[in-house]
């Protein structure tokens, strides 16, 4: 788990350094000592708001957080904010004070939030995460017909951002394709030689047999 110094940049846990050196493997030693059950009892809060906010984290985006509120205990909860502000200081999230924003810090965490919507009763969320990884393969595949169904599902949990705005849209495609992260770079708003891309899945190295993948976010406006 790395905590973020001003000016610095992340600075990682000696326990997760040590057991790399040790081992001579490169790997997430950070759930060897914490479990996304601690994190699952307090997004299953879920206050007013707090389910967007996850979801937009998940998505690499940050959001604005008043921690003023905060009563500094585990128990005295009054609104989405003070939730977020505990997880900051338990080390779930990053904050960054100059602009009062909260974000996950990298994909340790990331997966532990993943893990803990994943087994949580949010609906469509967790149905498109558990998902992902057979809408990736229905993509290879070529099989339309499974991945109209996925993006559908994944769209009507992520409309009450706004039905056909584009950041719905872009969270949709995320979720519903949160599996390609293993084995693509993505890249939103990619340039391109005229315009942007919304979002390019671009192979790894080690998965060079996979096709890169183009979205193009269009909605038929009357």
């Amino acid at each position: 788990m790395p905590v973020n110094l001003r000016n610095v940049g992340a600075v990682y846990n000696p326990q997760s350094v040590v057991f790399s050196v040790l081992s001579g493997e490169f790997g997430n030693y950070w759930n060897q000592t914490e479990t996304y059950e601690a994190l699952k009892i307090y997004i299953d809060l879920n206050y007013d708001g707090l389910k967007d906010q996850i979801i937009r984290m998940i998505q690499g985006e940050t959001v604005g957080i008043d921690i003023g509120s905060f009563n500094n205990d585990l128990t005295s909860f009054a609104s989405r904010d003070d939730v977020i502000t505990l997880l900051i200081h338990l080390g779930y999230l990053g904050y960054d004070s100059k602009y009062q924003e909260a974000f996950i810090p990298n994909n340790e965490i990331l997966n532990e939030f993943v893990s803990a919507v994943r087994n949580s009763d949010w609906g469509e969320v967790t149905k498109a995460l558990e998902l992902s990884r057979d809408t990736l393969q229905a993509i290879w595949n070529k099989n339309e017909k499974f991945v109209e169904r996925a993006i559908e599902q994944s769209h009507l949990e992520t409309s009450y951002f706004q039905y056909n705005d584009e950041n719905a849209l872009s969270y949709t495609i995320s979720l519903a394709l949160y599996a390609a992260r293993n084995y693509y770079t993505v890249v939103k708003e990619m340039p391109t030689g005229k315009g942007r891309a919304d979002i390019v899945f671009l192979p790894r190295k080690q998965f060079l047999d996979k096709p890169a993948l183009l979205v193009e976010l269009k909605w038929n406006q009357l």
